[in-house]
């Protein structure tokens, strides 16, 4: 498999079930070390690019602490991101909020939350990094499709950092 993703433009991998889709992403995003080939991201390898902050991953299967409230969980990895950089962090929650597009909502328990606004707040928590590369993968699995459409164009018109 060849490919590349360019600072600024969505990238979609697409192939049936077991092709290794999963796979990939997670080479991409420094979790699976142990591959054949040559993989670069933003420069570097995998792994030290995420090491790096440059690559943002939300895994298919994710769900935010539910004990937290939308807003303490942008809070928590806008503060893991920031690595001590107060003002960053708080930019990132900003944005993230921005994007979840959830208003009131994030000062609710995620417990409360749909699967669709529960994704919104994971895809806002990913994407408010402004990582130079971010990996979503099945942004929109099983999800309604007013809310996939909402996913959607979230992805679609979030601004990219600019990154390599």
């Amino acid at each position: 498999m060849t490919f590349r993703a360019n600072a600024g433009e969505v990238t979609c991998v697409v192939g049936p079930n077991g092709a290794g889709k999963t796979t990939t992403l997670r080479v991409a995003a420094g979790i699976i070390t142990n591959y054949q080939g040559e993989v670069m991201v933003a420069g570097t390898t995998p792994g030290k690019a995420r090491t790096e902050g440059k690559v943002a991953y939300l895994p298919e299967e994710a769900y935010p602490y539910e004990r937290l409230t939308g807003y303490e969980n942008l809070q928590f990895y806008a503060t893991l991101y920031a690595r001590g950089d107060e003002e960053r962090a708080a930019k990132m929650v900003e944005r993230g909020a921005l994007l979840s597009a959830l208003g009131e909502a994030l000062h609710r328990r995620t417990s409360e939350y749909s699967r669709g606004m529960k994704r919104r707040l994971l895809i806002a928590r990913t994407l408010m990094t402004e990582a130079p590369l971010s990996i979503l993968d099945e942004p929109t699995s099983g999800l309604d499709i007013e809310s996939s459409v909402r996913v959607r164009r979230t992805i679609r018109d979030a601004p990219s950092s600019g990154g390599p």
